[in-house]
């Protein structure tokens, strides 16, 4: 069933053979031999995949029931309820996990020495079920589902620019004031140019032209300290610049509304020790590191308070 599954899900032999660290011709044979088992083919063998029968797709569906069975048997003899200890299996986007996820991770590790972490760094929204991730950081908000979540902070846009640029083109105070300027924009072969304002309740989109744009977070605040013009990125992103003088927020009074962040997770009925372990920890952490944020990079409620 491992076997079957793990060709599957890498789309061939091959790729369960690296998979499982396991010779391809081994691999062929036990799929085979479990085809001859049941009676009946499971997979079509291709040149460049490897495809499902109908009976093939029913057989790996329970299959993958019946392994999720098996390891949280083991999960459960081994210990894993009664001590935190296993692979935790994390997901988050890849600037704020790189800022901001991997340092208390890292802290974690130091605390629980019998629990290890796989931290996949991605910004596409990552199935947990299907892909058996045990926390899932997410910014935005959350669709409805089944899965449990604990919201941790917020995030927003900020708009800003290096002191050079500003001295000598002047710093905006209202959307008109932004005419005329140059801008950094974060995209790479499609274009996002449109940049979200707010003002009394109501949306604005301005359409930006770039005079430089690029693909990464650290390429635009490369661009904005390196003083090409005005750019727009995350409060995370911008925290540091703003910190250390480099960059200077703009616009705050008219910053959109901002994003949550949430941990999010499956619901189980018995949860192991190691998750509630890496929640606990990590929950209260990641809150103090974007309370901190949001005091380094102010909006809109910030202002009007001072």
């Amino acid at each position: 069933m491992r076997t079957l599954v793990a060709a599957v899900d890498g789309g061939s032999l091959s790729a369960a053979s690296r998979t499982l660290a396991v010779p391809l011709p081994t691999v062929s044979r036990r799929v085979s031999d479990l085809e001859a088992h049941l009676g009946s083919q499971l997979v079509v063998r291709t040149s460049r995949r490897l495809l499902l029968t109908e009976a093939g797709a029913a057989f790996v569906a329970s299959s993958r029931r019946v392994l999720e069975e098996l390891a949280e048997a083991e999960r459960a003899a081994s210990g894993e309820y009664r001590a935190p200890r296993g692979e935790v299996l994390v997901t988050a986007p890849i600037a704020f996990g790189v800022l901001n996820v991997a340092p208390v991770v890292h802290d974690f590790l130091a605390a629980y020495p019998e629990v290890t972490v796989r931290l996949v760094l991605s910004d596409g929204v990552i199935d947990l079920i299907e892909n058996h991730i045990d926390v899932a950081v997410r910014i935005g908000r959350l669709p409805d589902s089944a899965l449990l979540a604990r919201r941790v902070g917020e995030v927003r846009w900020v708009v800003c620019a290096s002191s050079d640029y500003l001295r000598r083109r002047g710093e905006p105070r209202a959307l008109a004031d932004l005419q005329g300027h140059d801008f950094i924009a974060l995209e790479g072969l499609q274009r996002y140019r449109d940049w979200s304002f707010a003002s009394e309740g109501t949306i604005h989109q301005l359409a930006v032209t770039p005079r430089f744009s690029v693909n990464t977070a650290e390429g635009v605040i490369g661009g904005a300290v390196a003083g090409l013009g005005i750019a727009r990125v995350m409060s995370y992103q911008a925290a540091a610049g703003i910190r250390d003088g480099t960059l200077v927020p703009l616009l705050s009074d008219w910053a959109p509304p901002p994003f949550p962040v949430h941990l999010v997770h499956a619901a189980q009925q018995q949860q192991p020790l190691k998750l509630r372990a890496f929640l606990d920890f990590v929950a209260p952490r990641l809150q103090e590191r974007l309370r901190i944020i949001a005091e380094q990079t102010p909006h809109a409620n910030a202002v009007r308070r001072s």
